[in-house]
Parts: structure tokens; sequence; C-alpha cells
């Protein structure tokens, strides 16, 4: 993490400055979920936070730089990467860990949003694709460790693996309607370790 010329809210603080950061990213996630994006107003979310006005517009400065910092958070803060011994076992793991976020009332809401915003806010954009990065990177090992089990031919894009099991539950959050439960993860997963293991992600394929 950067400690010298890091965008507003990136620097993870301690003491009073965390209690001060975890309120007003937890009330902006709360106005997030409630009304969107486009009706974010960070003098609401110092309100809501029972925070200065002045504190949030001096630590965040925007919408787009506090929404950053969310994405931040959020992502620092999922569980960490399950080890079931078997690929299937993995990626059923990462499925229903992203259906249990999607399918949450708040969490579901505040990823349309985002999402939203991401279509036409270039930085909100930048910060949606770090969480994913991140996230994608936390669980591409299991697939690494499928490949050394010889589950998966070498070769395979770890990375797109991993995509490929929230593909389908983003898409059903976004476009269907569908209930998202954990049917629908496990689905997703079976189908992402299939291809993988017939070879549809090795690169150059």
């Amino acid at each position: 993490m950067r400690s010298e010329g890091a965008d507003p809210g990136t620097v993870r603080p301690g003491g009073r400055t965390a209690r001060v950061r975890e309120s007003v990213l937890q009330a902006a996630g709360d106005a997030l979920a409630e009304h969107g994006f486009a009706h974010l107003d960070l003098a609401d979310i110092a309100r809501r936070a029972e925070v200065g006005k002045t504190t949030v517009y001096r630590r965040w400065g925007t919408v787009n730089g506090l929404v950053a910092d969310l994405l931040l958070d959020m992502a620092e803060q999922s569980l960490p990467r399950t080890e079931t011994g078997s690929l299937l076992g993995d990626l059923q793991a990462n499925a229903r860990l992203v259906q249990r976020t999607l399918a949450d009332p708040r969490q579901g809401a505040l990823f349309k949003a985002v999402i939203a915003a991401a279509t036409c806010e270039a930085k909100t954009a930048e910060a949606l694709h770090r969480f994913y990065d991140t996230r994608v990177k936390e669980w591409a090992p299991c697939v690494q460790q499928a490949i050394d089990r010889g589950e998966v031919p070498e070769g395979t894009d770890v990375h797109e693996v991993i995509r490929a099991v929230s593909a389908p539950l983003f898409y059903r959050l976004l476009t269907t309607g569908d209930c998202l439960d954990e049917a629908s993860a496990d689905q997703a997963a079976e189908a992402a370790a299939a291809a993988a293991c017939a070879g549809a992600y090795v690169l150059g394929g």
C-alpha cells in the first residue's frame, strides 16, 4: 500500500482515523444501495456517518474517490480463498461466496449501483476493475493447484477460469431477475470446472 502520493482515502489508517473511515464507508455503502450512484452526496454521507463534512471532503474529495475507497475496502474485507483439494470443490466455494454476496439485499443493490456508475464514470470503472482483479487473483491459485494435480491441462488461463465462475451469476443479477440460489452457484461452478478440464481455457487453444 502506498504511503505517499496516494489518492484520498486509499491509505490504510489506524486508531480514530480508522473508525472514521469505517463509519463513512458503511454510510456510503448504505446510501449507494438505497439510492444509487446518481444520488450519492458527500454531505449526506457525512450526516449518516456522524462525521464532519470537512473531514469527508478533505479525505475523499469527490464521490468517485469515496466509491473507489469503498471498493478497495470491500476487496480487502472479502473472505479468503477456500481450499478443498479439488477444482470443483474450490470453484463451488467461490461461486457460493459470490452468490451469497449478490443475493444479499444490500450488497446486491450496491453492486448494481457501482456497475451502473462504472459505465459512465472512469474512476469508478477503474476502481471496479481493481476490485475484481484483486478477487480473481485471490482465487486463481486454486486453478494452478488443479493444473499441478493433473486435473486441468497445462497452459490453462487460471484467471479466466475464475471469471467464468462468477460471470453467469452477475448475468442473472443484472439481466434476468432470476433467483440467485446455491443451485445456480453450483451450476456455474460445475460448468466452469468441466470446461477447464476439457481444455476450453488453454491459452492459444
